[in-house]
């Protein structure tokens, strides 16, 4: 089964509950802000993925990608589910069928 690439960059995500995303940042101090994956909290187990945005900067190399690994690790340690609305998301399961179980029954 493929493996994702991830972004050779080191990087560090945060969630941000407040603006219901997950933040993507170089891995410095401070770090550079470099994009988002937005979600909606549908029950304490279940995230909505909305959307990717990575910033034009960071673009073409590897960060949403890097992004969403990075979240569907955390979602799958934290027991969580998700329904994934956003397309590049959708996408991403199509090529990397393993996180397909995290997916809710719709």
């Amino acid at each position: 089964m493929p493996q994702p690439e991830l972004s050779s960059t080191p990087v560090k995500v945060v969630r941000n509950v407040d603006r219901e995303r997950f933040e993507l940042y170089t891995d410095e101090d401070p770090g550079e802000f470099i994009g988002f994956l937005a979600y909606r909290e549908i029950d304490p187990q279940t995230l909505e993925l909305q959307h990717t945005i990575i910033s034009e900067g960071f673009s073409r190399r590897g960060f949403a990608r890097t992004l969403v690994t990075t979240v569907l690790g955390l979602i799958r340690d934290d027991g969580g589910r998700i329904v994934p609305t956003c397309t590049y998301v959708q996408d991403y399961l199509s090529r990397f069928p393993q996180y397909g179980d995290l997916v809710a029954d719709q």
